[in-house]
Formats: structure tokens, C-alpha cells, sequence
């Protein structure tokens, strides 16, 4: 990496994608945004805005984007914000563009469905020539795009390096902290999403604070038991990467997921809760590559395998809610 203020491409510019590109460039980095539709990119040239995904946010006029991913090339730093099921198709094709050993972070949450690949691994598969990071934690890209202060996990297999991505991409509101558990903030950040929908039926059905406090300390201890048998911290899954985003992802409607699933507790298919979105409620895939890992290593994830069958209408949100209601009283620890 060079001197300040860094090249820094964003690849992606949905809502997430964009709202980092916001706060890295308001940071004094020279940022350019990829877009997969070019009239996206034309958009944000011209009018300095993105009204598709975060409307009436003015966006910095230093701020350019772009269709082409040949503009990415040259890049000191490289943050890929596509959807977890689309980064191995996108990455792939940054292979001419991307140097040998250039920090590419990863900033979707998820897991690889067809292959039950952590977003680490997919993109050692397709962008091999890169030293992966991961940028993951509790924020909101409304909020990060207004400027509003929060604090993220940045992980890196190489320590030394990860601490110089923090202190590369923080400012005083955008705040990272780092560590070397880069399978940990990847679970954290995937699992979350799949009991924020779990969190959504619970509000959508009325079932009240109490449910979904429950709801929430017992998807955690999901989150731990599935984090420990691919060998995730303890202690990274209870940070930032972790609960921290369990907590706000399940206590908004400004998460995607909760709102998928505060739709499917209001008796909307799950069809339809999706149809016509922008956006992608990641916990989708991620509920069935979740449930199909713990299925194989015998993990007991009660609540994750519930949003499975109901996303995937094998069951109806009754039925989950009494097959979870119905479990037998046993020790909490």
C-alpha cells in the first residue's frame, strides 16, 4: 500500500457498497465505485446520488463510479460488497485486474449455498492472487452513509496487516477494531442473519419483548455451538462481529432480514415478501447452507433449521413457532 490517501475501489453499489464508499471517501481516500448496471454508475456521476438504494443521501462529488471492472485495476485496496451468493462470479472476474498479494476485503455476509464455503474461501478459489480481509460488524449503511459513528470488526489471517486496514479505513465515525479470527466474524456475520428473520416472524406475529429476548439468547447460543465446530473464538463471536450485530440486525426493520421476516409473521409468503426487492435478504441462503453443515456434523440448531423450513415452505410459520415451543425442558448450559 501507498502513502494517504489510498486508491480504494468498492465493488458493489447497492446500499452497503455505496454508503462505504461514502465514508472512505469523506475520509480523504480517492474512491471509485463499481456498479454491475451502468446505469447506476451514470447516475452517481452525474447527479452525485444513488437514489435506488439510499435516497436522499447526497453523495461526495469526488466520489466516481463506474460499469467497468478494468477501472479497478491499480487499486491499493479493494473492498468487494456483492451479494454473498455473487461474490465467486464477481471476483472471478477481477482476476487480470487484481496484483499478486493486493488486500481485498470482504464486506458480504454469508454463506456460500452451494457449497457451504465461507466468502474467505470462495474468493481464495477464485481470486487466488489476493490477501483476503473481512469487514463485518453492527452498522447500518443508512446510518454510515449519514456520517452517523459505529464500530466494526476488520479480520486478516495476517495480524500486521489487519491493523493497518483499520487504520487505513477508520475515521473518527468510522471505527474498526481488528482481529486474525477471520473464520469467527464470517459466522457471526452470516448467522445473524438468519435468526434476524427469526427475530422479524417474532414481531410480526405480536408474540412480544419477552419472546424475542428469548429468541435472541437462544440463537446465540446457536451461533457459538455452530461457530466452535468450524473453529471460530469464542470470544470473537461475543464482540462486535457477533452478538453485536445479532443485536441490531434483530432489533431494526432497517435489516433486510428482519423485515422478511416481520412479512412472514404477518402471514405473507415467502414468494412474496421477496418479489420485486432491490435488495437481498442474505439469511435465505444462508439458513439452508447453515442447516445443511449442521445437519451433516449433528449441531443442534433448533431456531436456524426452523427459518429453513419456513423460507424454503416446508413448513408454515405456525408450525415452527409450535415445533419450537414444543422442545423439551432442558439445562440452559
Amino acid at each position: 500500500m501507498t502513502d494517504a490517501p489510498y486508491r480504494i475501489a468498492v465493488v458493489g453499489a447497492g446500499a452497503w457498497g455505496t454508503a462505504l464508499a461514502q465514508t472512505l471517501t469523506s475520509a480523504g481516500h480517492r474512491v471509485v465505485l463499481w456498479a454491475h448496471r451502468p446505469v447506476t454508475a451514470r447516475a452517481i456521476n452525474a447527479r452525485h446520488s444513488n437514489d435506488d438504494y439510499l435516497p436522499g443521501i447526497a453523495l461526495a462529488p469526488s466520489l466516481t463510479a463506474t460499469s467497468d471492472l478494468v477501472d479497478i485495476a491499480g487499486s491499493d485496496i479493494v473492498l468487494m460488497v456483492t451479494p454473498a451468493q455473487h461474490l465467486r462470479a464477481i471476483s472471478s472476474g477481477l482476476k487480470d485486474h487484481i496484483g499478486k498479494g493486493a488486500p481485498v476485503v470482504i464486506c458480504s455476509k454469508g454463506i456460500e449455498q452451494a457449497t457451504g464455503q465461507l466468502m474467505s474461501q470462495v474468493l481464495a478459489e477464485s481470486l487466488p492472487q489476493a490477501t483476503a480481509a473481512v469487514l463485518t460488524g453492527p452498522s447500518f449503511a443508512l446510518d454510515v452513509a449519514r456520517g452517523l459513528p459505529c464500530a466494526v470488526t476488520i479480520a486478516c489471517a495476517d495480524a500486521e496487516l489487519g491493523a493497518r486496514l483499520a487504520n487505513t479505513i477508520g475515521h473518527k465515525l468510522f471505527r474498526p477494531y481488528w482481529t486474525d479470527d477471520i473464520v469467527g466474524v464470517q459466522l457471526g456475520g452470516a448467522v445473524k442473519n438468519v435468526l434476524a428473520i427469526a427475530a422479524g416472524i417474532v414481531d410480526g406475529r405480536g408474540m412480544g419483548d419477552s419472546a424475542r429476548a428469548a429468541l435472541i439468547t437462544r440463537g446465540f447460543s446457536e451461533m457459538i455451538r455452530f461457530g466452535r465446530s468450524q473453529g471460530a473464538r469464542t470470544e470473537t463471536l461475543m464482540g462486535l462481529s457477533g452478538l453485536g450485530d445479532l443485536l441490531l440486525t434483530c432489533g431494526s426493520p432497517q435489516s433486510r432480514n428482519m423485515a422478511l421476516g416481520r412479512a412472514l409473521g404477518q402471514g405473507v409468503l415467502p414468494t412474496e415478501a421477496q418479489a420485486g426487492k432491490r435488495t437481498i435478504a442474505e439469511g435465505v441462503p444462508t439458513a439452508a447452507a447453515v442447516t445443511a453443515i449442521a445437519h451433516a456434523k449433528g449441531i443442534d440448531m433448533p431456531v436456524c433449521q426452523a427459518v429453513h423450513a419456513v423460507v424454503s415452505r416446508a413448513i408454515t410459520v405456525e408450525e415452527a413457532i409450535d415445533m419450537l415451543l414444543s422442545r423439551p425442558f432442558k439445562a440452559e448450559f
